[in-house]
Protein backbone atom coordinates (compact mmCIF):
# COMPACT_ATOMS: atom_id res chain seq x y z
CA UNK A 1 0.00 0.00 0.00
CA UNK A 2 1.53 3.39 -1.22
CA UNK A 3 2.11 6.08 1.35
CA UNK A 4 -0.79 8.30 1.65
CA UNK A 5 -0.63 12.24 3.20
CA UNK A 6 -3.99 13.53 4.74
CA UNK A 7 -4.19 16.68 2.85
CA UNK A 8 -5.93 18.15 6.00
CA UNK A 9 -2.41 17.32 8.01
CA UNK A 10 -0.10 18.41 5.70
CA UNK A 11 -1.44 22.28 4.43
CA UNK A 12 -1.55 23.72 7.66
CA UNK A 13 2.14 22.98 7.64
CA UNK A 14 2.35 24.25 3.96
CA UNK A 15 0.30 27.60 5.01
CA UNK A 16 2.83 27.97 8.43
CA UNK A 17 6.07 27.54 6.47
CA UNK A 18 4.80 30.30 3.89
CA UNK A 19 3.29 32.51 6.55
CA UNK A 20 6.19 32.62 8.68
CA UNK A 21 8.43 33.50 5.50
CA UNK A 22 5.98 36.74 5.79
CA UNK A 23 6.54 37.58 9.48
CA UNK A 24 10.51 36.36 9.76
CA UNK A 25 10.73 39.29 6.89
CA UNK A 26 7.80 41.80 9.09
CA UNK A 27 9.99 40.73 12.05
CA UNK A 28 13.57 40.47 10.58
CA UNK A 29 14.05 42.06 7.11
CA UNK A 30 14.59 46.06 8.10
CA UNK A 31 17.53 45.04 9.78
CA UNK A 32 19.47 45.59 6.87
CA UNK A 33 17.71 48.86 5.79
CA UNK A 34 19.21 51.26 8.72
CA UNK A 35 18.00 54.53 7.01
CA UNK A 36 14.31 53.91 6.77
CA UNK A 37 12.70 55.72 9.56
CA UNK A 38 11.23 53.67 12.42
CA UNK A 39 8.01 54.61 11.74
CA UNK A 40 8.11 53.64 8.15
CA UNK A 41 9.76 50.38 9.46
CA UNK A 42 6.51 49.66 11.84
CA UNK A 43 4.14 50.45 8.90
CA UNK A 44 5.77 48.24 6.46
CA UNK A 45 6.15 45.49 9.14
CA UNK A 46 2.24 45.98 9.64
CA UNK A 47 1.89 45.87 5.89
CA UNK A 48 3.51 42.69 5.58
CA UNK A 49 2.46 40.68 8.83
CA UNK A 50 -1.39 41.21 6.82
CA UNK A 51 -0.36 38.81 4.83
CA UNK A 52 1.39 36.71 7.27
CA UNK A 53 -2.27 36.83 8.74
CA UNK A 54 -3.88 35.77 6.09
CA UNK A 55 -1.96 32.24 6.01
CA UNK A 56 -1.49 31.56 9.55
CA UNK A 57 -5.51 31.88 10.43
CA UNK A 58 -6.48 29.46 8.03
CA UNK A 59 -3.45 27.21 8.55
CA UNK A 60 -4.61 26.96 12.24
CA UNK A 61 -8.39 26.91 11.63
CA UNK A 62 -7.89 23.46 9.28
CA UNK A 63 -4.73 22.49 11.48
CA UNK A 64 -6.56 22.30 14.54
CA UNK A 65 -9.30 19.57 12.75
CA UNK A 66 -6.40 17.18 13.20
CA UNK A 67 -3.96 18.80 15.78
CA UNK A 68 -3.93 20.14 19.28
CA UNK A 69 -3.37 23.48 19.51
CA UNK A 70 -0.62 23.01 21.43
CA UNK A 71 0.69 20.77 18.45
CA UNK A 72 0.12 22.92 16.14
CA UNK A 73 1.71 26.21 18.40
CA UNK A 74 4.90 23.17 18.30
CA UNK A 75 5.32 23.20 14.73
CA UNK A 76 5.15 26.56 14.14
CA UNK A 77 7.97 27.09 16.46
CA UNK A 78 9.90 24.43 14.87
CA UNK A 79 9.69 26.01 11.36
CA UNK A 80 9.98 29.68 12.93
CA UNK A 81 13.70 28.44 13.73
CA UNK A 82 14.16 26.55 10.87
CA UNK A 83 13.04 29.52 8.40
CA UNK A 84 15.13 31.72 10.45
CA UNK A 85 18.36 30.15 10.70
CA UNK A 86 17.96 30.24 6.70
CA UNK A 87 17.13 33.90 6.92
CA UNK A 88 19.92 35.18 9.36
CA UNK A 89 21.82 33.33 6.90
CA UNK A 90 21.05 34.39 3.48
CA UNK A 91 19.45 37.81 4.11
CA UNK A 92 21.07 38.95 6.99
CA UNK A 93 24.20 37.22 5.97
CA UNK A 94 25.04 36.56 9.57
CA UNK A 95 26.51 32.78 10.21
CA UNK A 96 24.91 29.89 12.36
CA UNK A 97 27.71 28.97 14.89
CA UNK A 98 27.88 25.33 16.91
CA UNK A 99 26.04 26.79 19.50
CA UNK A 100 22.96 28.05 17.57
CA UNK A 101 22.83 24.76 16.11
CA UNK A 102 22.63 23.13 19.67
CA UNK A 103 20.06 25.44 20.99
CA UNK A 104 17.66 25.00 18.34
CA UNK A 105 18.31 21.19 18.09
CA UNK A 106 17.18 21.25 22.10
CA UNK A 107 14.33 23.16 21.25
CA UNK A 108 12.82 20.81 18.69
CA UNK A 109 14.23 18.01 20.34
CA UNK A 110 11.39 19.40 23.42
CA UNK A 111 9.08 19.99 20.71
CA UNK A 112 9.17 16.48 20.20
CA UNK A 113 7.61 15.54 23.57
CA UNK A 114 4.96 17.32 22.53
CA UNK A 115 3.63 15.04 20.37
CA UNK A 116 4.09 11.77 22.15
CA UNK A 117 1.37 9.71 22.97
Amino acid sequence: MPFALNPTAVWPIVLLCLSNVFMTFAWYGHLKVKAAPLFVVVLASWAIAFFEYCLAVPANRIGHQVYSAAQLKTIQEVITLVIFAGFSVFWLKESLTWNHLVGFALIAAGAAFVFKG
